[in-house]
């Protein structure tokens, strides 16, 4: 078995390093965090670490990268409290890619990617159009994580709109893959998805079952 070390990672490229890492951790949700500055210009970025927190209340997470880095998606959620997270479907994966190219913050991510905004009664941040499931989450805490300068930023479930083809199972399971969301690894490749099966819940004394 092959093994590396701190020391032998620490002298690799930046990106390489960066690379190896986060593919380490294997394949991640790819999705779209759409938000709107207080001069309300639009703005959308591409992120692969939105972490289910709890389901009541519905809490869903995501790390924002140090603000240097990361300014605008943080500072637009700190602004109005409020912002959408979109699935990404390959019909516009190239698209949501480049949305995490660093555009200045008076540019509309939207128009100049290509992708359209979508608005609906009583919110004033827009949703992907072009995604088939996307959600609205008001902001309820911001945790700093001292190591890297980052943040868990966790938002509260507050609306959820689907393609009307993609129904819940009767017991709530959504078919992600029937939805064509993709997933990522690494910092720049995307996967498509397939059901392999599903079990019913895990007892001690009872060998694993499917459903």
């Amino acid at each position: 078995m092959q093994q590396f070390t701190p020391a032998e990672w620490q002298s690799w490229e930046r990106f390489y390093r960066a690379n190896f890492i986060n593919s380490l951790t294997g394949f991640k949700s790819a999705s779209l965090i759409g938000t709107i500055n207080a001069q309300g210009v639009p703005n959308l970025g591409m992120f692969s670490s939105m972490v289910h927190i709890g389901s009541n209340p519905a809490l869903i997470g995501y790390i924002n990268r140090p603000i240097a880095a990361a300014p605008h998606t943080l500072s637009n959620i700190k602004s109005n409290g409020v912002y959408t997270v979109n699935h990404i479907h390959a019909s516009f994966l190239a698209q949501a890619h480049q949305t995490s190219a660093k555009y200045p913050d008076e540019v509309n991510e939207f128009t100049e990617v290509g992708l359209t905004e979508e608005y609906i009664e009583g919110v004033k941040v827009p949703f992907v159009k072009e995604s088939p499931i996307k959600y609205l989450l008001s902001l309820k805490e911001i945790v700093p994580i001292t190591l890297n300068a980052t943040f868990l930023v966790i938002g509260q479930l507050e609306q959820v709109l689907m393609d009307p083809a993609l129904q819940p199972t009767s017991d709530g399971f959504l078919h992600l893959d029937q939805a064509g969301s993709i997933c990522s690894n690494g910092l720049d490749a995307y996967y498509n998805t397939n059901l392999i099966d599903r079990f019913a819940y895990a007892k001690p004394d009872k060998a694993a079952e499917k459903l």
